[in-house]
């Protein structure tokens, strides 16, 4: 990050309490642009849509539209927004979820002001971040940063190829060309590192993605 720039922040909390103890953290933090405030997920996509930040901090666990799912929203998207998840929750099928969801960090809610900069830092520069109160091991956190990031369609695709369907079913059944539904499979291929199919299938269930 430029020293000149500032990161464009969103925070998503349905919490009155935890949105105010934020706003005041970051805007302590010289380099971070708080640029608005969602207490839901509707509220925060069109937040995004008009403010267009660099990053969206958000709470994993809200009615009506969790976290999780709001982050595959923004992934789906806005591709280029980091996603950081923040919870209460320390529980590694939380975490997982969210990553694969699209999330680029997760800080856990008790996070002080040291340890939101450094994230905010390193997912500004292109890492994953994953909160010291996690208590993982290293293999854990290896585990976790490895888990590839899919688009929408390309776990649409992946999950149509999981249940033996052709490119041209699968272009026929999501109306794309039989050519893209190629190109999906492809990158689908090199994100999970599989020689073949079946080891694409293998590699997709170890991520829990089917």
């Amino acid at each position: 990050m430029k020293t000149t720039d500032k990161i464009k922040l969103i925070i998503v909390d349905d919490h009155p309490m935890v949105l105010e103890g934020l706003r005041a953290m970051l805007n302590q933090i010289a380099y971070v642009d708080l640029t608005a405030i969602a207490n839901n997920a509707y509220e925060a996509i069109e937040l995004i849509k008009i403010h267009q930040p660099d990053m969206v901090l958000t709470d994993i666990n809200m009615p009506e539209i969790s976290g999780m799912e709001l982050a595959k929203k923004i992934k789906s998207d806005f591709p280029d927004i980091k996603i950081i998840g923040m919870s209460t929750f320390n529980e590694r099928s939380y975490i997982t979820q969210m990553i694969q969801n699209g999330a680029d960090g997760y800080l856990v809610k008790n996070a002080n002001k040291e340890e939101i900069e450094k994230c905010l830092l390193a997912v500004d520069e292109g890492k994953m971040y994953l909160s010291v109160a996690l208590n993982l091991n290293p293999t854990e956190k290896k585990e976790l940063s490895e888990i590839p990031i899919l688009s929408s369609r390309e776990k649409e695709v992946l999950e149509l190829i999981a249940e033996g369907f052709t490119n041209q079913q699968i272009a026929e059944k999501i109306f794309i060309s039989p050519h893209t539904v190629d190109s999906h499979r492809k990158s689908l291929m090199a994100k999970l590192n599989a020689s073949n199919t079946a080891v694409l299938i293998k590699q997709a269930a170890k991520f829990n993605f089917i």
